[in-house]
This record gives C-alpha cells, sequence and structure tokens, in this order.
C-alpha cells in the first residue's frame, strides 16, 4: 500500500473513531442515560425538540461511519479512488477533502439526492 493510501487509512480510523464516539453519546442523551425528562411540562417539550436535533445528529453520523467502512473496504480490496458512477479516477484533491468519497464530481453531481 502506498505511503498516500496509509495517510488515507489513518485519516479514516481516526474520524471512524471519534464518530462512533459522538454517535454513542448522542445515543445515550436522546436515551436519557444521565437521568430522566425534566417534571416540568415547557422544559419537556424543549427537551423532545433537542432530541429531534440530536436524531438527525446521530443519522448523519452513523451514514458518515457507514461511508467510512466502505471506503476502508475499497483500500483493502484495491478500489480506492476509483468511481463507483464512470470507473475513473477520482482526483486527490476531491479525496483529500472528502476521504470516504466513492465517485467523482461529476458522478456525484448526477447522482440522485438523499433525504
Amino acid at each position: 500500500m502506498s505511503t498516500s493510501l496509509d495517510a488515507v487509512r489513518r485519516i479514516l480510523l481516526e474520524r471512524r473513531d471519534e464518530l462512533k464516539k459522538r454517535v454513542s453519546k448522542i445515543t445515550d442523551d436522546v436515551r436519557h442515560v444521565s437521568g430522566p425528562l425534566s417534571s416540568d411540562f415547557a422544559e419537556q417539550a424543549v427537551e423532545r425538540e433537542n432530541e429531534e436535533v440530536l436524531d438527525a445528529l446521530g443519522e448523519a453520523g452513523r451514514q458518515e461511519l457507514r461511508q467510512i467502512s466502505a471506503a476502508l473496504a475499497r483500500i483493502d480490496n484495491g478500489e480506492y479512488g476509483t468511481c463507483v458512477g464512470c470507473g475513473e479516477q477520482i482526483p486527490w484533491p476531491r479525496l483529500e477533502v472528502l476521504p470516504f468519497s466513492d465517485q467523482c464530481v461529476s458522478c456525484a453531481e448526477d447522482a440522485p439526492r438523499q433525504g
């Protein structure tokens, strides 16, 4: 494996570890592991709104974790840096910004939006 791929792997692994901790904390917060909801009805409403935001952040973190796992698998399989859309090489500047990207800019722009 080349030095640049070793560096990408390290970046992805560090990001994965960071995200796992963050998603775990969010999950604990939403489940009220540290304590129950407030007994005040108005405060409960605010807490529920905060839970919705936390849920969205948690899902975004889980999605990025899936992308990171897929990128690590592509490195292991020798497929990292190849666009799944067109088969061309993804430019390194894109991979430096978005190391888990599996598409070149052109294919990513043409892909249907999720969400």
